[in-house]
């Protein structure tokens, strides 16, 4: 698989000290993408790296994973790599590493590899299909239907929504929409926008006044707390 770059990383990949790997590669393009040069299939900064090889790695950083972490793979889109993380994950897990994926949840058959995960992270981005394919260029629609799976499904499930001005700031909608399903096994954060990523895209940077207030951010946490949904801060 495609790996652009790895390091280690407390807490903000999942639960502990993890080695995270960020893969090449992202069916998405969303305007404020702060690696933007993850998104391309093509990366002459991606190193082609044998699964056998990733594995290897990663039991040898065993004595790093601690404070119950482990590896994440990421992106780009680290399902765009299925075929190759799918046989990966069922050695991790029968390794006993932990192991987190962050993913867009648009892969169709994510649940399948969602099998092998012990924490699954999954941006949503936009309710509004519409919306979705303005900003990022693809369908919200099997994302959405992965996350209603994984919430009627019972096991954990971490929801990250980037705020972005302009963009994706009524609170009440995505509380609404949340609130159908039951999240007791779920929980959700919020990720401010920044512009850490701008200088990486290599064609217009198109976001203007996409920073939002600590108010905004108070009032996704205040109006989903109101609507019994729980959310933290990694």
């Amino acid at each position: 698989m495609k790996v652009l770059q790895k390091g280690f990383n407390y807490s903000q990949d999942g639960p502990g000290n993890r080695l995270v790997y960020h893969l090449q590669g992202c069916n998405f393009a969303c305007k404020w993408c702060s690696n933007a040069d993850s998104i391309p299939l093509e990366n002459p900064k991606a190193k082609e790296v044998p699964a056998d090889e990733i594995f290897d790695e990663i039991m040898r950083s065993r004595p790093m994973f601690f404070d119950g972490g482990g590896v994440t793979f990421t992106g780009g889109e680290c399902t765009l790599h299925f075929g190759e993380l799918l046989p990966l994950f069922k050695r991790l897990r029968g390794a006993g590493v932990s192991v987190c994926a962050e993913t867009n949840g648009s892969h169709p058959d994510l649940r399948l590899l969602a099998e092998y995960i012990d924490c699954l992270i999954i941006d949503c981005k936009l309710t509004d299909d519409e919306a979705h394919k303005k900003y990022t260029g693809a369908s919200n629609r099997k994302t959405l239907e992965n996350i209603e799976f994984f919430l009627r499904s019972g096991r954990e499930l971490h929801i990250r929504i980037p705020l972005i001005n302009g963009v994706n700031t009524g609170a009440r909608d995505f509380a609404e929409y949340f609130s159908r399903f039951d999240t007791s096994h779920c929980d959700f954060e919020f990720l401010p926008y920044h512009e850490f990523g701008k200088d990486k895209w290599q064609d217009k940077y198109e976001m203007t006044d996409a920073f939002v207030s600590a108010e905004t951010v108070g009032e996704f946490e205040r109006i989903f707390n109101e609507y019994g949904l729980k959310t933290v801060k990694t």
